[in-house]
């Protein structure tokens, strides 16, 4: 192997491991304040497209990123196509980012129309 070849190796594998870190930076819980918050607000899009179904939430004039569950644990908690739309005020109970300059929230429960969607039902803390 001559050493334009190692080099371009190299820079493909560090692109690669780059990316990859950027879309996994917000699985998991570890980037999210450990305390859960309650968000109300009203949807400004939804998504769901993988790797996690998604909403924008408009709340006191800022617009937020609502991670939801990943594509099965959003099915099993019945929210789908349909549950909501654009314009639906929504509740959601979930952990903020550590980042307070960053406006994105893990859901664990979401509610709209009065009925809840629990994507983690066993990180649900109950007083």
């Amino acid at each position: 192997m001559n050493i334009r070849s190692f080099a371009a190796g190299s820079a493909a594998i560090a692109i690669a491991g780059a990316l990859a870190g950027t879309a996994a930076a917000h699985h998991g819980w570890a980037w999210a304040e450990g305390e859960q918050t309650t968000l109300q607000g009203t949807i400004e899009t939804i998504s769901f497209a993988p790797p996690h179904p998604s909403l924008t939430v408009m709340s006191d004039g800022e617009v937020w990123q609502i991670d939801l569950g990943n594509p099965r644990q959003t099915e099993r908690s019945g929210f789908a196509e349909g549950s909501a739309k654009v314009g639906d005020a929504i509740t959601v109970l979930g952990n903020k980012s550590a980042d307070e300059n960053e406006k994105l929230m893990k859901a664990v429960r979401i509610t709209v129309e009065g009925k809840n969607f629990d994507m983690y039902p066993e990180r649900i803390k109950t007083n």
